[in-house]
């Protein structure tokens, strides 16, 4: 079974920019399965050990603690290859968000979940469970720094404004963060969120081309079908959880909606070291969180929503999940 992997172009814009400060390639590629092959051994994907490996050596020999901002300033339209295409033959902004949404997992680690919405005004981009195989910093500055570079390309506009939440303190970098995003930018939030105009997702953009946009979308799905074939069983669990939200199976519905039988499907999550119900409450942690953020809903509702009938419980549980009591995260 495949494990989760990175883009190859990703990885090859970090040794360039790691080159170009005069550091030798063999130190950079050292404990990875790169350093016997060099570059001649990339394909079109690097297994998550080896990029997180070349991150942590880049980290080790520039001393750079905002490597992530820079990397994700290198990460342009060209660099996220066929969905960078398909980006460019879009109608407007919203349908780049929609694609976006529908195949970042070509740019990202399959445990990175993202989930859009509109609020009061703004279309908000909330990073709800960050990939898991690098640090949080500098997954969020290579993630929120690449969509910035990618939303100026589409748009012509070097004066774009965003607002960025982090879900960490603030680093001894600060500084940089507010050279690249503005002023407005926060630290310590609950969630990673990068958010802008809604107004913008009308945008007309200049090379759109139906046609050509649908062949290339064709190549994004067949190439996320190939991923998601080689999904570990507790990934696969997750997707399907997360599209069914609201409406969360017993364990026995869930295996057989992913074809296989309930023995089975306990057993591979057992040699996977997790359980339906660990996976269960991540996702139900993961909406009633979504929902205690961008809602006014009664928590009652809340829980009712998640599959609690009562709210206690749910306090309790959503306590246990997050390590947060449910009104830390009320915005009144």
């Amino acid at each position: 079974m495949p494990r989760a992997s990175a883009p190859a172009q990703y990885i090859l814009i970090l040794i360039d920019m790691v080159e170009n400060r005069g550091y030798p390639r063999q130190r950079l590629l050292a404990g990875t399965s790169l350093a016997q092959s060099g570059l001649t051994g990339i394909g079109a994907r690097v297994s998550e050990e080896d990029f997180s490996r070349v991150v942590s050596n880049a980290f080790d020999l520039t001393g750079d603690t905002a490597l992530g901002l820079h990397l994700g300033l290198r990460l342009n339209l060209s660099a996220h290859a066929v969905l960078g295409q398909a980006f460019m033959t879009c109608r407007d902004l919203g349908q780049v968000m929609e694609l976006f949404l529908r195949y970042y997992h070509l740019l990202s680690s399959p445990t990175l979940h993202l989930e859009q919405d509109v609020i009061d005004g703004r279309c908000v981009l909330t990073t709800v469970s960050p990939p898991r195989d690098n640090p949080v910093e500098f997954a969020s500055e290579v993630m929120y720094a690449a969509i910035f570079n990618t939303l100026r390309g589409l748009l012509g506009r070097n004066d774009l404004q965003l607002r960025v939440e982090l879900p960490y303190p603030p680093p001894v970098h600060e500084q940089i963060y507010h050279e690249v995003f503005g002023e407005d930018v926060h630290f310590n939030c609950p969630l990673g969120r990068i958010s802008f105009d809604a107004a913008l997702l009308s945008t007309p953009l200049p090379l759109s081309n139906p046609a050509l946009r649908s062949l290339y979308e064709e190549e994004c799905a067949r190439l996320l079908a190939d991923l998601e074939e080689g999904e570990s069983v507790a990934e696969q669990t997750l997707r399907l959880l997360r599209k069914l939200e609201g409406q969360y199976p017993q364990m026995p519905q869930l295996a057989q909606m992913l074809n296989f039988s309930p023995r089975t499907y306990r057993r591979r999550l057992g040699q996977e070291s997790t359980s339906y119900q660990h996976l269960l409450d991540r996702v139900r942690a993961e909406h009633a969180t979504r929902y205690l953020q961008n809602s006014r809903l009664p928590l009652s509702t809340i829980a009712y929503l998640v599959g609690f009938n009562d709210a206690s419980n749910f306090r309790r549980a959503y306590q246990k999940w997050t390590g947060r009591a449910p009104r830390e995260l009320r915005v009144d």
